[in-house]
């Protein structure tokens, strides 16, 4: 004769309304119910929720999302890595994954989607670099849901990351911005690039910028978002990479007019569409008042401005190199560059841009002699 099931090992029933339910006792002595069509659908839930409960692992039941688990395998990995490591595969995990698969159930993770995920972030302006590491923080974190049983495979196994390429950094010389300048004048984001070329703000960053955000009258702008697309085709606002990024930017007066002219120009295009025009408060719009596509920015924006300039075509992000390139060859310190840029820290700028630094250095040499020599007119 069987024994009466004991009440941590959970319960099966069908509902009145048709639906099967299995309930669990968590650790903590509380009960969790799961429904689902069919008595196999529920045990089938049953069996994993008291695998995860064993485990140490929240309950989330069959509908697990990638999210959800990523969620807690990270803090499970917290202890054995280093704080700064943490951070890093926190951020790559939030900025770069979540928006696009988050909700997506982890058991249901194809390699397609994968191979879509790492398409559009390097579509989006991010590094080989960048994505390989997205792909080394997700096979670790399934491979750690193959050991628990949570997954049947590891996709990650049948997707290719894309080759680490180590981009040189194009910058425009300030003669060769004036002509960019000049030639987008008249056009309908030429803000878009004054800001860009006086702030060195990212791309998804320049593109989530909202009016709420802009403060003309004071002269500066506040950091609270980036633009990114996501799985269907849309767009989603998230927060910034790092704590750093979400900052405040003070516009120098050439911004500041060129965003007073866009607004005004923006009023003249929402009038003229009427209720055509889908209103979001976004700075920069395509012509329905909808957020602008960063790939058609550069494709069907810069790239035919440049070409008509006579300029290299670089990606829009050399635009921020060549922002701070400006900034450290006149001189402003290393700091200020990385707080105006978003940098988590100032080895970060100094990192990025040692290109610069042998001009630095006979800046300052010259500068001591003047102050050591001041006879010396060389």
């Amino acid at each position: 004769m069987p024994t009466k099931r004991g009440n941590s090992e959970g319960n099966i029933r069908k509902r009145t309304d048709g639906r099967w339910e299995a309930r669990i006792t968590l650790a903590d002595g509380k009960r969790k119910s799961f429904f689902a069509k069919t008595r196999q659908e529920a045990a089938k839930m049953l069996v994993a929720a008291t695998r995860d409960r064993d485990a140490g692992l929240p309950v989330v039941g069959g509908g697990q999302t990638l999210a959800q688990y990523l969620a807690t395998w990270l803090e499970t990995v917290r202890p054995s890595l280093k704080a700064k490591a943490f951070r890093s595969y926190e951020q790559l995990t939030r900025v770069h994954v979540l928006p696009t698969l988050g909700r997506t159930p982890l058991t249901k993770v194809t390699p397609q989607q994968l191979q879509w995920l790492y398409a559009t972030r390097l579509e989006a302006g991010s590094s080989t670099t960048t994505v390989h590491h997205v792909h080394t923080v997700l096979h670790t974190a399934l491979e750690a849901g193959l050991r628990l049983g949570l997954v049947q495979r590891n996709v990650c196994d049948l997707v290719d990351p894309p080759r680490m390429r180590h981009y040189e950094i194009h910058v425009l010389t300030p003669a060769q911005v004036q002509i960019l300048l000049q030639a987008s004048q008249g056009h309908r984001l030429e803000a878009l690039f004054f800001v860009a070329l006086a702030t060195g703000m990212r791309q998804g960053e320049l593109l989530a910028l909202k009016w709420q955000d802009v403060d003309l009258e004071r002269g500066h702008l506040t950091v609270r978002a980036t633009l990114q697309r996501n799985r269907g085709g849309g767009f989603v606002l998230v927060p910034p990479k790092t704590k750093r990024s979400r900052r405040r930017v003070v516009l120098p007066t050439v911004a500041i007019q060129a965003l007073i002219a866009h607004r005004k120009r923006q009023d003249i295009e929402r009038q003229t569409l009427g209720m055509a025009w889908d209103e979001q408060g976004f700075v920069f719009t395509n012509r329905l008042g909808r957020p602008l596509d960063g790939i058609h920015v550069l494709r069907r924006a810069l790239r035919p401005l440049l070409l008509r300039a006579g300029l290299p075509p670089i990606r829009f992000h050399d635009l921020r190199h060549t922002a701070a390139t400006l900034l450290l060859i006149q001189g402003v310190n290393p700091k200020v560059v990385s707080e105006v840029l978003g940098h988590s820290n100032v080895s970060i700028t100094l990192e990025i841009y040692s290109h610069v630094l042998p001009d630095l250095q006979r800046l300052a040499a010259d500068a001591m002699n003047d102050v050591l020599d001041p006879a010396d007119d060389n």
